[in-house]
């Protein structure tokens, strides 16, 4: 699992441009979206739903209303992931 996280830490990174942050600057369980946490927007969020279906493979109903708590975090998306991908 814990390489599972570095990977999301990456792609997060990676896919999003965030030159200035570092996998040891996001937290686990920190919210990756709104005011707190990392910050993330909408449009943060479709382009990272993107690099996570292209790297993984996997197919996310974008209307969900269980993929926001997915996304919530990077412990959140590392379980998600995990129980698409097993």
């Amino acid at each position: 699992m814990e390489d599972l996280i570095i990977q999301i830490k990456e792609l997060i990174i990676d896919s999003l441009g965030l030159e200035d942050i570092t996998i040891d600057d996001i937290k686990d369980d920190t919210a990756l979206f709104g005011d707190t946490g990392l910050g993330l927007d909408s449009v943060d969020a479709l382009e990272l739903g993107l690099a996570i279906q292209r790297k993984f493979g996997l197919q996310m109903e974008s209307d969900s209303s269980e993929l926001r708590e997915h996304f919530y975090s990077v412990h959140s998306l590392a379980n998600y992931i995990q129980s698409k991908c097993l």
